[in-house]
Protein backbone atom coordinates (compact mmCIF):
# COMPACT_ATOMS: atom_id res chain seq x y z
CA UNK A 1 0.00 0.00 0.00
CA UNK A 2 1.35 3.45 -0.84
CA UNK A 3 1.36 6.24 1.84
CA UNK A 4 0.25 9.29 0.97
CA UNK A 5 1.11 12.71 1.63
CA UNK A 6 -0.01 13.99 4.88
CA UNK A 7 -0.37 17.49 2.56
CA UNK A 8 -3.17 19.44 3.12
CA UNK A 9 -2.02 22.19 1.15
CA UNK A 10 -1.70 24.62 4.00
CA UNK A 11 1.91 25.18 4.08
CA UNK A 12 2.54 27.45 7.00
CA UNK A 13 5.67 26.50 9.43
CA UNK A 14 4.95 27.19 13.48
CA UNK A 15 8.10 28.73 14.30
CA UNK A 16 6.60 27.75 18.07
CA UNK A 17 6.35 23.83 16.95
CA UNK A 18 8.67 23.87 14.49
CA UNK A 19 5.61 21.66 12.53
CA UNK A 20 3.72 22.85 9.64
CA UNK A 21 0.39 24.10 10.69
CA UNK A 22 -1.57 21.90 7.69
CA UNK A 23 0.44 18.62 8.12
CA UNK A 24 2.12 18.46 11.08
CA UNK A 25 5.28 17.20 9.75
CA UNK A 26 9.14 18.79 9.92
CA UNK A 27 10.70 21.06 7.15
CA UNK A 28 12.93 17.49 7.12
CA UNK A 29 10.22 15.13 6.76
CA UNK A 30 8.60 17.33 3.88
CA UNK A 31 11.87 18.19 1.99
CA UNK A 32 12.93 14.32 2.09
CA UNK A 33 9.04 12.69 1.85
CA UNK A 34 9.68 11.21 -1.51
CA UNK A 35 12.80 9.65 -0.24
CA UNK A 36 11.38 7.84 2.48
CA UNK A 37 10.17 4.15 2.10
CA UNK A 38 7.13 3.43 2.65
CA UNK A 39 7.71 1.94 6.45
CA UNK A 40 9.60 5.15 6.96
CA UNK A 41 6.49 7.51 5.80
CA UNK A 42 3.90 4.63 7.74
CA UNK A 43 6.25 5.66 10.56
CA UNK A 44 5.95 9.60 10.22
CA UNK A 45 2.20 9.23 9.60
CA UNK A 46 2.09 7.60 13.42
CA UNK A 47 4.08 10.58 14.47
CA UNK A 48 1.80 13.04 12.97
CA UNK A 49 -1.33 11.15 14.88
CA UNK A 50 0.83 11.50 18.48
CA UNK A 51 1.79 14.82 17.32
CA UNK A 52 -1.81 16.14 16.76
CA UNK A 53 -3.14 14.81 20.00
CA UNK A 54 -0.25 16.55 21.88
CA UNK A 55 -1.05 19.67 20.78
CA UNK A 56 -5.03 18.75 21.03
CA UNK A 57 -5.85 19.20 17.47
CA UNK A 58 -8.52 16.56 15.54
CA UNK A 59 -6.95 13.18 14.48
CA UNK A 60 -8.27 11.83 11.37
CA UNK A 61 -6.77 8.23 10.70
CA UNK A 62 -5.89 8.97 7.17
CA UNK A 63 -3.51 7.24 5.51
Amino acid sequence: MIVRSPCIKICNMDYDTGLCEGCYRTLEEIGRWTMYSEDERKSIRLKIEERKISLGKPSFKNP
